[in-house]
């Protein structure tokens, strides 16, 4: 496959172009996009150098391969009207709840399909992207589509009936960790720091604090209890975050993604 296609380009969609296109897996030129708003796209594809199309038409006759970026609840209606292009080709899907199942309710037999579920920080090559473990791609293409993802951060595998939770605690996080960043950064100037050091510090410590929890392999509790010094400022930082709910309302915030599937 040559060339991408994506139907769509929210932010989702952005991330996903920009690190195929700043890692080098795909040429801007081989990449299209379609959106119903020209004016945006046409900027996006400025930034970013691919090519926009005046049609959803024009953009699956164009690619190899199509990627699906559109609202959940406009997948079918948009996808309707392109049943006959899809043929033989490969279609992937960024939709949440759009899995395999359903897919096969209304596409044609002969459309390869794949469900992934990408993050944003995919637009720096540090993302997590998941896939399906049903799909109908043929071997070749299935490796092709996996170097690709590959190429945007850490690929990971799972079951259909997985992809929801696993998608809302990888690509609703960061979301929810920016929050905390923000957080802790107002925090920071309250107490006298700049506000884009604040920034900085808080980022750098999440992004080195998981970078450490994956490269070592150990327990979350393990990092906290090695900052925890017996009656020092995390601990009592620590006391304050369990006090006010911190852990509960990160459970409840999954949860809360969870209903909207």
């Amino acid at each position: 496959m040559k060339t991408l296609g994506f139907l769509g380009m929210g932010n989702m969609a952005k991330a996903v172009s920009g690190g195929l296109i700043q890692k080098g897996v795909l040429a801007p030129e081989n990449i299209f996009a379609y959106t119903p708003h020209p004016d945006k796209l046409a900027q996006t594809a400025q930034a970013q150098g691919f090519r926009p199309c005046a049609t959803p038409e024009e953009l699956v006759e164009r690619s190899d391969a199509v990627l699906v970026a559109v609202k959940p609840y406009l997948v079918e209606e948009v996808l309707a009207p392109l049943k006959g292009l899809l043929k033989n080709k490969v279609l992937l899907s960024v939709a949440a709840g759009w899995d395999f199942a359903r897919y096969e309710t209304i596409l044609d037999p002969s459309t390869h399909h794949l469900f992934i579920m990408p993050n944003t920080p995919a637009l720096v090559g540090d993302g997590v992207l998941i896939l399906e473990e049903a799909h109908s791609l043929t071997p070749a293409e299935f490796e092709e589509v996996s170097r690709w993802m590959a190429a945007l951060g850490e690929v990971v595998t799972l079951p259909s009936h997985l992809m929801n939770i696993g998608g809302t605690v990888s690509s609703c996080s960061p979301a929810f960790f920016a929050l905390i960043a923000e957080a802790l950064a107002d925090a920071g100037v309250m107490y006298g720091l700049p506000r884009q050091t604040a920034y900085d510090l808080a980022a750098q410590a999440m992004a080195g604090s998981g970078k450490m929890l994956l490269q070592t392999g150990m327990h979350p509790g393990q990092l906290k209890d090695m900052v925890c010094s017996p009656n020092g400022t995390t601990i009592a930082g620590v006391a304050a975050m369990e006090d006010k709910g911190a852990r509960a309302a990160l459970i409840e915030a999954v949860k809360a993604a969870m209903a909207r599937y």
